[in-house]
């Protein structure tokens, strides 16, 4: 178990849970790297059938732990990109259950996952644009698939939080259900898809993403040079050291 990550497998289920509720679960590098771990673990075990990703009751992720983030070696490949590119390409169903706040990468990861639940207080939000940054994790092109052009546009331009029912109406999400009910939710229909047989549910995943998968590859690698560029640049600068000094960012500069 990395620090903060606890995996657990059941009933054929690998659960993979965020466990960082001091810190809202931000992630950190390690927290990707265990992450990854844990679906390389569920890739190579035959008795798991099903990846169930979740946080706390009161909290999916805030995101990156900007700490973390601002001291990345610049040039390094970035472990959330690894973890990305591991989700994109988990061979077996994903499930996510989302409650409280789900920031930035915690809101485009679901877009890897299979199936989505989420909480009725469950938060989401893409600030990219406010950190001076672009979007990631093949969003540029997977909001506008799943939304048209116009909604995705206002999500990323705005990066304003939006709810739980937006999230169902968008297309991000399956289910909204009550607080109480969510990891339930998202472990019974976990159980249901392991008692599936698991060539046919797995040939089935990969044809439903086979046609959009070349361009989820492109839009990340372009998204991964545009970020890198725009994380070194004095817009994001601004931004981060706005939010450290919990004041507005004045952008009227540049």
């Amino acid at each position: 178990m990395a620090e903060h990550i606890v995996v657990s497998v059941q009933d054929r289920i690998l659960t993979l849970r965020l466990d960082r509720p001091e810190k809202k679960n931000a992630l950190t590098r390690g927290m990707y790297l265990g992450m990854i771990d844990a679906l390389k673990q569920a890739n190579a075990d035959s008795n798991v059938r099903v990846v169930l990703i979740t946080g706390t009751e009161t909290c999916f992720t805030a995101g990156n732990d900007l700490v973390d983030f601002a001291n990345a070696k610049p040039g390094e490949t970035s472990p959330a990109i690894l973890f990305l590119q591991a989700l994109a390409c988990a061979p077996k169903p994903v499930i996510a259950a989302v409650a409280g706040v789900a920031v930035g990468i915690g809101t485009t990861m679901l877009l890897h996952c299979d199936l989505v639940y989420a909480a009725a207080d469950a938060r989401f939000q893409l600030p990219f644009v406010n950190l001076g940054l672009c979007p990631e994790a093949g969003s540029s092109a997977l909001l506008p698939a799943i939304m048209g052009h116009r909604r995705a546009a206002e999500l990323l331009y705005f990066g304003e939080p939006f709810t739980a029912d937006t999230a169902r109406d968008l297309g991000i999400v399956n289910t909204v259900v009550a607080s109480n009910e969510l990891l339930k939710t998202a472990t019974t229909k976990a159980q249901q898809l392991a008692e599936k047989p698991p060539s046919a549910l797995r040939a089935t995943k990969a044809l439903l993403k086979r046609g959009f998968a070349a361009t989820v590859t492109d839009a990340m690698a372009k998204e991964t040079e545009q970020f890198s560029a725009l994380l070194q640049g004095p817009e994001a600068r601004e931004a981060m050291m706005a939010f450290m000094q919990r004041r507005k960012p004045d952008f009227s500069q540049f």
